[in-house]
This record gives C-alpha cells, structure tokens and sequence, in this order.
C-alpha cells in the first residue's frame, strides 16, 4: 500500500512547488492508498502553488429536437436521455467519469468552482483561473494555465485526460461542437464544446523530451509545460488535419472532424 509521503516524494521529483497546474489522476492506477483520494489531493495541494482539476458534470446534457449539422449528434436517439437530465447546480458533484480524485478536491472547503453548466474546473489559489471560463469560451481556464507558465500533471493516467490538448486543437481551428445544458433558469446552449480525446496519447512522442516523469507504486506520473502541449498539439495538426484523431468507426465527433475537412 501507497503512504503519503510515497507520493509527495514522487510529485517533488517533478518540481512543481513554484507552479500553477492542472492535474489529471487515477485512483485506480495508484492502487490501495493509505488515506485514499484524500491523501492524494493533499499531497497535490502540498506540492503545487496552484491547483486545478477538472470536475464537469455530464449529467446536465440535454438535446433538442433539431440543431446544427455535422454536430455528432443524432437528435431523434438522445431524446431518451433528456429524461435523464439534472439542472446544474454549483454542488454537483462531479461526473464518475472524472474519478474521486476531483471529487475529494471538490469538496474542500478552500476549493472553488467555475460555473460552466457542463465543463466547469475547481480549484485551489486559482480564482483568476476559474474566472477565465465562460459559456462561449470553455476552454478559457486552460489559456490563463498556459498564460501563467503552468504545467499539465498526469498521474496515472496518459495524455487521452490531458485537457489542454483540445485548447491545442481549438486554436488550431479544429471542429468544435454545440452542446445544451439543463440549469435552473432554462436550457443553456453551450457552443465551443470539445472533441474526442481517444486519440491524444499519439502526441507522447513529441512531448517526451519537455516531459518531467517519476514513479509512484505501479503509475507513472508525468508533468509538462501546458503551453508545449497546446504547441506541439497545433504543430501536429498543421502537419496533418487529421492527427490526433481515434480510429474508431462509431465515433461521431471524429467521424464530423472528418466531414468538416472533405
């Protein structure tokens, strides 16, 4: 079993302590910790100056009828899924898929959170951070990281949970898609809602040699420049509008990366 002082050991090795980052972790990837998810924020907040994670919130997606075109969306099939939908609210937890991690940081008392409906951050000494989002800018959160020469943290996981490499995509013109989302005022239309992130780990190449790597247990942790990864992610798609895409057939939001190029 992990101790604490396992991981505050290994996020030293990464030097950090000076820096704003973004981190993406996995509780399953570490193993048994002692303390659990809790010990892991801890230590994260010990390690950094500023810490951000993102905790978005699925469960407020609704769909209309109709909407625009090439939106890798089948308007008629996610009508089920409406029925399903909860309004956002500032106390949502954040969506499983997310893990505990962010969650453990959510729900600290000092923590705060972006009010995105659907993609929304928290975090630690972040407000200027937190405030760069908006509805029509998404993504805003992760330009101040890149802005304030802040660093991307894998733990445990690879670059398929590295966020920053769809601000990447975004600025180099790639596709993004309209989203709409349940709040307590209404359906909320959500433009400049991101793609598919299967296909990310094929950037690792060109990241290696500005990556800071240590071992914690069985996961491998990884830092980078957030703006080398924003960089090297519109280098890739300069060379090829077609990088960085998955190579599954029933994925609908490459599948309109695709259209959008024919």
């Amino acid at each position: 079993m992990l101790e604490f002082n396992d991981i505050i050991l290994a996020l030293q090795d990464l030097q950090l302590s000076e820096r704003t980052v973004i981190a993406h972790a996995s509780m399953r990837a570490l193993g048994p910790v002692a303390g659990g998810a809790d010990s892991v924020v801890t230590a994260l907040l010990y390690a950094t100056r500023s810490l951000v994670m993102p905790v978005h919130t699925y469960k407020t997606m609704v769909t209309p009828a109709s909407g625009p075109a090439n939106n890798a969306v089948n308007y008629a099939r996610a009508q089920q899924w409406n029925r399903l939908a909860e309004p956002f609210d500032p106390a949502m937890p954040a969506d499983v898929m997310m893990g505990v991690i962010p969650e453990n940081l959510r729900q600290r008392p000092q923590v705060k959170r972006s009010t995105h409906p659907i993609l929304s951050f928290a975090g630690v000494n972040a407000d200027k951070i937190l405030a760069a989002q908006t509805i029509e800018n998404p993504l805003g959160p992760l330009m101040e990281i890149a802005n304030a020469d802040g660093w991307v943290l894998l733990l445990g996981v690879d670059h398929t949970a590295n966020t920053a490499i769809h601000l990447g995509e975004k600025l180099a013109k790639r596709k993004q898609f309209t989203r709409w989302a349940l709040t307590e005022a209404g359906t909320v239309t959500c433009p400049g809602f991101p793609g598919c992130s299967a296909g990310f780990e094929a950037l690792d190449p060109s990241l290696r040699p500005h990556t800071r790597a240590s071992q914690v247990g069985e996961a491998q942790v990884r830092a980078i420049p957030a703006r080398m990864v924003i960089v090297k992610t519109m280098d890739a798609i300069k060379q090829n509008p077609l990088a960085l895409l998955c190579e599954r057939t029933d994925c609908e939001r490459c599948a309109a990366v695709r259209e959008g190029l024919r």
